[in-house]
């Protein structure tokens, strides 16, 4: 490293300077791909659990793209009864499920390079990678948002406010007055994580960030 480099890093690591602008994200929010999506798993655990099903939804313009959605269960050889009453997906219950190989390959065209909005974003891009990684195919490279972290953003600064460290995507449905009819499934979760999105969009707009590398800061 360079004395110029290291002076530019202890700059930006006392907020002196701002780290440069990824010019691929210095462009309209409106004008992104946006592909929220959500995983029902069998568990939490990275390596030994399974995804079920991968729900996502294309958002643009401001707008959700109920037509252009993306729904696959996948063929279950891990099975965990505790986590069914949770998403309510049992083996007799799925007609038209694929190889994991073949969900992944059609997700990963269906994505593209649009950026990836979840809620708790790290838990389904790790079980998808670890999917991907399984299965020999690259690991996803997307720039990717949290809406659990985006909603903070908008909240206002104050010690006589009480702020939670985790907000769940119950917490934003309750918040933004979004239904939770279809709660806890891959698509239904995606499509209440757009709606939010959208929401706390709103609220960015009103302390002027436009610009998609704003959401990032």
């Amino acid at each position: 490293m360079t004395i110029k480099e290291k002076i530019i890093e202890c700059l930006q690591i006392l907020g002196i300077l701002k780290e440069p602008i990824d010019e691929s994200l210095n462009i309209p929010i409106e004008s992104a791909r946006f592909v929220v999506l959500d995983t029902e798993t069998t568990g939490f655990d990275y390596t030994n659990d399974r995804i079920l099903c991968i729900g996502a939804i294309v958002l643009q313009n401001g707008t959700i793209n109920v037509q252009d959605s993306f729904e696959h269960y996948i063929d279950q050889e891990h099975f965990d009864k505790s986590s069914v009453q949770i998403h309510g997906i049992i083996r007799s219950d799925v007609l038209d499920h694929k190889s994991e190989i073949e969900v992944l390959q059609l997700f990963l065209d269906y994505v593209g390079d649009s950026v990836i909005i979840a809620h708790h974003t790290m838990f389904d891009i790790t079980m998808i990678n670890h999917a991907l990684e399984r299965n020999g195919l690259d690991k996803l490279t997307n720039k990717t948002l949290d809406t659990a972290v985006l909603y903070k953003k908008t909240l206002i600064k104050s010690n006589l406010l009480e702020r939670k460290d985790h907000y769940t995507l119950d917490d934003l449905a309750d918040k933004f007055d979004i239904s939770k009819k279809d709660r806890h499934t891959a698509m239904g979760d995606a499509y209440i994580t757009a709606i939010a999105f959208l929401k706390i969009l709103k609220k960015l707009r009103e302390n002027n960030r436009t610009l998609l590398y704003q959401l990032y800061r």
